[in-house]
């Protein structure tokens, strides 16, 4: 069983930056896509970006030219760089790992943005 493991979330002024990373214990080759999801309190959780295995990136036009999401796969890590933090962007991230058998999840970091 894949165990996700996220870190780098806080508390950070808006317009800061923030790195959070995804920590897998299997190889991240074994998914098709990893990604990040947020949720906010009483909000749906939500795409913010997705990475393929073969490094296609997608992201949510909230945070298209604010994040980026990458990997390194020499240690099973993917992480989402935030910079120019808004207040909106204040939620709960998750990581995600896709495969044919379904989502993994992390157990989600938070990330406040206020001054």
């Amino acid at each position: 069983q894949v165990q996700l493991v996220e870190s780098g979330g806080g508390l950070v002024q808006p317009g800061g930056s923030l790195r959070l990373s995804c920590a897998a214990s299997i190889s991240i080759f074994s998914f098709a896509t990893m990604g990040w999801y947020r949720q906010a309190p009483g909000k749906q959780r939500e795409l913010v970006a997705i990475v393929t295995s073969g490094g296609t990136t997608r992201y949510a036009d909230a945070v298209k030219g604010r994040f980026t999401i990458s990997r390194q796969n020499a240690i099973n890590t993917v992480y989402l760089q935030m910079n120019s933090l808004k207040p909106e962007d204040t939620a709960v991230y998750y990581c995600n790992a896709r495969n044919y058998q379904g989502d993994k999840w992390g157990q989600g970091t938070q990330v406040t943005v206020s001054s």
